[in-house]
């Protein structure tokens, strides 16, 4: 094991599932999943179906490709998000004028009107996820998961090749 460790490198602690930031993590956006399709219902939306609509209203005639990318989704599966949003009139899918193959994605006025809506009731869950959290606090929270980001982010690239000569 001290192998493969970086040299002056402590030998990690025993895994313990009830300490595990992971499944802590993924609880917390469970939850946060269910309180914000909770919210979007008098929209008339699920939590898959405002993520579009939310990269939409800020960055309108986006192709099909990046707003799957930006919203985490497969292609497959963002051409059936996409059906149900134009079946609700709130997109519409057109042809990009530099390359017909190109399909983008653009606001309907009533997907504009729906989509103008997704900040207030994005903030309002946000700011009661955060109560009693001073703006410090606040501050500190989000240094800290940007360290966890990048320290994955870390553990995405491979580990650099062993300098050790095989025996």
């Amino acid at each position: 094991m001290s192998e493969l460790l970086p040299s002056g490198a402590a030998a990690p602690a025993a895994y313990a599932p009830e300490r595990s930031l992971g499944l802590q993590l993924r609880r917390i956006v469970t939850q946060l999943a269910a309180a914000i399709e909770d919210r979007m219902g008098p929209l008339g939306l699920t939590d898959a179906q405002w993520k579009p609509l939310m990269r939409l209203w800020l960055h309108e005639h986006v192709s099909a490709t990046t707003l799957a990318r930006e919203c985490h989704i497969d292609s497959g599966g963002m051409t059936r998000l996409l059906d149900r949003l134009e079946a609700k009139g709130l997109v519409r899918r057109e042809r990009a004028p530099h390359d017909r193959r190109v399909v983008q994605v653009a606001l309907t006025d009533a997907g504009r009107a729906i989509a103008g809506q997704l900040p207030a009731v994005l903030g309002g869950v946000q700011e009661q996820l955060l109560a009693g959290f001073d703006e410090a606090e606040q501050e500190a929270l989000r240094g800290h998961l940007d360290r966890l980001e990048t320290n994955l982010q870390a553990l995405a690239k491979p580990p650099p090749a062993s300098t050790k000569k095989q025996a």
